[in-house]
Parts: C-alpha cells; structure tokens; sequence
C-alpha cells in the first residue's frame, strides 16, 4: 500500500497483473515492442550506464580509497553489473589502481544467482517464492549473464538469506536508528554471515548497499 498510493495519488492509471515479476516482465518486453511504451528497467543498458554513479560515489566518499567489499542486494541483477562498470571506469582512467570485492546477497526464496554459484556458475530459472523482500523476488533475472562476468572479474561471492535471517538483521540495524527495507536486510543479513565464518575480515571496509527506505515497507516493520 506504501508504494502503490504513489502512483495513485500522482493520478496515474494503474493496473493488477495477476502474475509475479518475472510474468510481468514478459508482459512489459512484449508492451516495449509498441510505440508509446518505452522500456526502462535494467534490461536498458541505459539504466546500467546511470546506476554505474553509484560505484563513482562510494570511492569519491571515501576520498578516493577503494572499499575492500560491497554486497549489493540481487534480484534482477542490474546493480552488479552497473556498480562494475563504475569501478572498470575508474580503473581506466588511472583513479583507483584495485577492485573492490562484490557479494551478491539474495533471499533463500529467490535465490537463481546463489544456485548458479554454487554450480560453477551453472545458470538455471527457479520459479520465485514469496520473500519479505518482495522488489528481488525473481527466477529469471534479466542482467544474470552481465551479472556472472562481473562476479567472475571481481572475485565474488553470493550469498542467500532466509526470511528470519533478514529480518533479524534488518532489525538490529534498525536499533542503529537506520530503518532499513528487506532487501538491505538481505545485504546486512549476507555480511553478518560472511564475517562469522572469517571470508570478510574485521579489518576489511564493508559498504552495504541499501535499495530503498523502510518507509515503503511499513507492514514489514510491523511485523
């Protein structure tokens, strides 16, 4: 309701597909091919060419010294790619001389990237299951091949969360007066796991990237 009161109050014409992501990015590829739709999500490199700012402002942040780790939260997987291209750019041009290592963390119910990882990178669509963090609830991503070749570059890693794991998470991050959505509990829920088991070490630079405000979630934090 958070979300969907937006477009309704800015007066636009809303309509219910009765399918989940992945159904309705068939239905929008397909509404794409008319004039008049113009398609706008990560399957356009020129959303990619966009997000890749995010990886630019990270470094200029921290006065140009790269981060030893990013974990980005995976649905559709336009981020991982985007936030590569921004570190190659910078790499190009002589800014920073090391790569960051990326961590794709994705919830145990949506979880295609964390198979094909621990399949040698073997890519396989599930059908996606219900997740608390309902905007990466998706089987067939549309930026996976472009999302394995950054992971392969930048030696990464996937990781999966379960429900209680990133709402736990979300929830002690919460207590640090952040207010986080799902999807970053995912994030945070993958870097607790990874630092217990020794594969981020305390002395590594950690940026978690947070996908929107827990302000568009509200039953989730009510819950």
């Amino acid at each position: 309701t958070a979300q969907l009161v937006q477009p309704l109050a800015n007066g636009a014409h809303v309509l219910t597909l009765d399918t989940d992501f992945d159904g309705c990015m068939a239905i929008v590829s397909r509404l794409a091919m008319d004039e008049g739709i113009y398609l706008a999500n990560s399957m356009n490199s020129l959303r990619l060419e966009g997000q890749k700012t995010v990886a630019i402002e990270i470094v200029q942040q921290f006065d140009w010294q790269v981060p030893d780790v990013v974990i980005i939260p995976g649905g559709n997987l336009g981020n991982v790619s985007a936030l590569g291209a921004g570190f190659e750019i910078m790499r190009d041009l002589g800014v920073i001389t090391k790569r960051p290592r990326i961590v794709v963390a994705q919830a145990a119910a949506a979880n295609p990237l964390y198979l094909a990882y621990t399949k040698d990178w073997s890519f396989t669509a599930v059908h996606a299951q219900p997740t608390q963090a309902s905007a990466i609830q998706i089987g067939n991503p549309v930026s996976i091949q472009k999302a394995i070749r950054t992971l392969k570059t930048y030696n990464g890693i996937v990781e999966q969360a379960t429900e209680s794991e990133l709402a736990e998470a979300a929830a002690r991050a919460d207590r640090t007066g952040m207010f986080n959505c799902p999807h970053t509990g995912v994030a945070l829920a993958a870097l607790i796991k990874l630092r217990k088991r020794g594969v981020i070490a305390s002395t590594d630079r950690v940026v978690v990237i947070s996908t929107a405000s827990g302000l568009k979630f509200t039953d989730f934090k009510l819950g």
